[in-house]
C-alpha cells in the first residue's frame, strides 16, 4: 500500500472532487461519516457524551460534520470552536449551517485559551483543531490550548491527525497526545516513527472513497506493508519437488555462551520452507546443535570456542552469519574473508554489524543486495547518529541506495529500505518480540527464504512480515509479556498455513 505525503494527499483530494465530480463538502461529509462509523462502532455508549474541540480550518469542518452525525445517533455532543483569528474555511461555515436547528447540537465559541470548558471526567474528547494542512508549530493561545487538552485524563481521539503533528516531518512543537487517532484514506508517514507514539496512540485508517485511479499515477517511496502485497510474493511449491529444490543455507553463528543464539536461527531457518541447512558451530556448539536440531548438518570450526575458518562455500544458496559471533581477533579476519568472497546472497546481523561498524571500509566488499538487519543502537553505530527519526529514516534509504543493499531497521513497524530507494513499514509484529533472540530468528527465516530463491527484495518483505506475524501469533498464546523468540520459531508453520489458506 502506497503512503502519501500531505501535498499528495491534497492532490488526491482534489482529483477527487474534479474527476468524480463532488463538492468538497460533500467529500468532508463522506469523510466524517466514514469516521463517525468508526467512533461508533469502538464506543458504543450513547449516553457518554462527547465534547469536540474544533478549528476553523477544514479538520474543524470535520469536527462540525462529525458533530451533526454523532448526534443523529443520539450521543449528547458539545462542540467547541477556537475561534482566535477570526478566519475560517468556506467548507467549516457550510458545516456550522448545515449544524441541526434550535441548538440541538450545543455549540460554543471560544476566543482564546482562557475561554477552555471544564471536562466532565467521564467525556470523550475529540480532537479537530488542526489536520495536515498545519505548516508551522503552534504557540500561544494554540499551545495553551493543547497543554489544557493533554492534562485532562479523558480518552482523546484525533480525526486525520493529532493537532500539532507534522505528517512527514519533524514535529517539533506542542501536540495533543491522542489516545486513537483516525487517519482519512491511508495512514500517515508520522505514524510509523516512536517519537510520534505518545502523539498519535492506537491507530487506524479507512477508505472515503478517494478516487481509486490516483495511487497509481502517483509515485511516492513510502509503503505500509500489508497481506495483500505479501500475497503476490508467496511461491507455491510444485507437486514433483524435493529437497535440492529449496535451495542449501549456510548459517555461521554462534560461540561460547551464545550457542543459543545459532539454534533459534537454525530453527527458523529449517521452517522457512529451505531444503537443506548446514551450521558451521565451534566444537563448543556441535553437540548442543546436532541434539537440538536433527535435520540440520554440521561444519565444524578447527576453534572450540568461536568462528575462525570458512567451510568450501560452493554449496550454498544463502549464508547468514552474525548472530552470538563475538568480537575475537580470529573472527573479525574470517568475517572479512566472508564478504570479500561470498558469491551468493549474505544476511548480516548482530556482531556481524558491530564488527563492519568497526571496520567501514569493508562496506565496500558487500555483496549487492545484501540485507543487514540492525537494531536502532546498530543502525547507530553502523552509520551514524540522527537529530529524529524522519531525519534517521532518510539517512536509512540513502545508505540502501548508495550501497545496493537492503536495510531492515527492526522495530515497531520495522522499516526496510532497498537499493531502488523505496521503504516498506511492516504492519505485523508487537511488543512482545522485543525479547533476546528475536532477531536471531529473523536472520534464520530470511537466510531460508535467499536460499530457496527469492530475490532479496520479496525476501525481505516476505520474511518481515511472517516474522512479526508469526510473533502475533505467539503473543495470542503466551501473553506477550510471557513469549520468547522460541515461540516465534514454533509459531512460523502456523503462518504459513494461515497465508497458504488465504491463497
Amino acid at each position: 500500500m502506497k503512503v502519501f505525503l500531505t501535498e499528495q494527499i491534497r492532490n488526491w483530494d482534489a482529483y477527487t472532487i474534479e474527476r468524480e465530480p463532488i463538492a468538497s463538502v460533500d467529500l468532508m461529509n463522506r469523510a466524517a461519516r466514514v469516521f463517525t462509523d468508526w467512533f461508533a462502532g469502538l464506543y458504543t455508549d450513547t449516553g457518554q457524551p462527547v465534547y469536540i474541540l474544533a478549528g476553523t480550518g477544514n479538520n474543524g469542518g470535520d469536527g462540525l460534520a462529525v458533530a451533526r452525525m454523532l448526534h443523529e445517533r443520539f450521543y449528547p455532543v458539545k462542540v467547541f470552536v477556537c475561534d482566535f483569528a477570526g478566519k475560517h474555511s468556506a467548507d467549516f461555515d457550510k458545516q456550522v449551517a448545515a449544524l441541526p436547528p434550535h441548538k440541538a447540537v450545543d455549540l460554543q465559541w471560544l476566543k482564546s485559551a482562557a475561554d477552555f470548558p471544564e471536562v466532565p471526567a467521564n467525556a470523550l474528547l475529540i480532537d479537530a483543531l488542526f489536520g495536515s494542512g498545519l505548516s508551522r508549530p503552534l504557540e500561544g493561545d494554540w499551545a495553551a490550548v493543547i497543554d489544557r487538552i493533554n492534562a485532562l485524563p479523558n480518552e482523546k481521539v484525533a480525526i486525520d491527525l493529532p493537532s500539532g503533528l507534522f505528517a512527514d516531518r519533524f514535529s517539533p512543537g506542542p501536540c495533543v497526545h491522542a489516545t486513537r487517532t483516525f487517519s482519512f484514506e491511508r495512514p500517515k508517514l508520522a505514524f510509523f516513527f516512536s517519537e510520534n507514539n505518545e502523539r498519535v496512540g492506537e491507530w487506524a485508517f479507512g477508505s472515503i472513497g478517494l478516487h481509486p485511479e490516483y495511487p497509481d499515477k502517483t509515485q511516492t517511496p513510502f509503503f505500509f506493508l500489508t497481506k495483500p502485497q505479501i500475497k503476490t510474493l508467496f511461491k507455491p511449491r510444485p507437486r514433483f519437488s524435493h529437497k535440492g529444490t529449496f535451495g542449501h543455507a549456510l548459517l555461521c553463528n554462534g560461540s561460547l555462551g551464545k550457542i543459543g543464539a545459532a539454534v533459534l536461527a537454525a530453527d527458523a531457518c529449517l521452517r522457512s520452507g529451505l531444503g537443506l541447512l548446514t551450521l558451521h558451530t565451534p566444537h563448543c556448539g556441535y553437540e548442543i546443535l546436532q541434539t537440538r536440531l536433527p535435520e540440520a548438518m554440521c561444519s565444524i570450526d578447527a576453534s572450540g570456542t568461536c568462528w575462525t575458518n570458512l567451510p568450501n562455500l560452493t554449496p550454498f544458496s544463502a549464508i547468514g552469519a552474525g548472530c552470538g559471533i563475538g568480537h575475537d581477533v580470529k573472527t573479525v579476519q574470517v568475517l572479512k574473508r566472508l564478504l570479500q568472497t561470498a558469491q551468493v546472497p549474505l544476511v548480516l546481523d548482530a556482531d556481524a554489524l558491530n564488527l563492519l561498524a568497526k571496520h567501514p571500509a569493508w562496506f565496500h566488499f558487500l555483496p549487492e543486495g545484501t540485507i543487514l538487519t540492525p537494531h536502532p543502537k546498530e543502525f547507530e553505530r553502523l552509520f551514524g547518529p540522527s537529530a529524529n527519526m524522519f531525519e534517521r529514516n532518510a539517512l536509512q534509504r540513502a545508505k540502501a541506495q548508495e550501497l545496493k543493499v537492503y536495510i531492515i531497521l527492526k522495530g515497531a513497524y520495522s522499516a526496510i529500505a532497498c537499493p531502488d530507494g523505496s521503504c516498506w513499514f511492516n504492519s505485523t509484529g508487537n511488543p512482545g518480540m522485543a525479547t533476546g533472540g528475536s532477531g536471531d530468528v529473523l536472520l534464520g527465516l530470511l537466510t531460508g527464504l535467499l536460499a530457496q530463491g527469492y530475490e532479496p527484495h520479496s525476501a525481505c518483505l516476505l520474511g518481515v512480515w511472517l516474522h512479526g506475524r508469526a510473533g502475533d501469533l505467539a503473543a495470542a498464546e503466551k501473553s506477550q509479556a510471557g513469549m520468547t523468540a522460541g515461540d516465534i520459531v514454533s509459531k512460523l508453520g502456523m503462518a504459513w498455513q494461515q497465508l497458504e489458506l488465504d491463497l
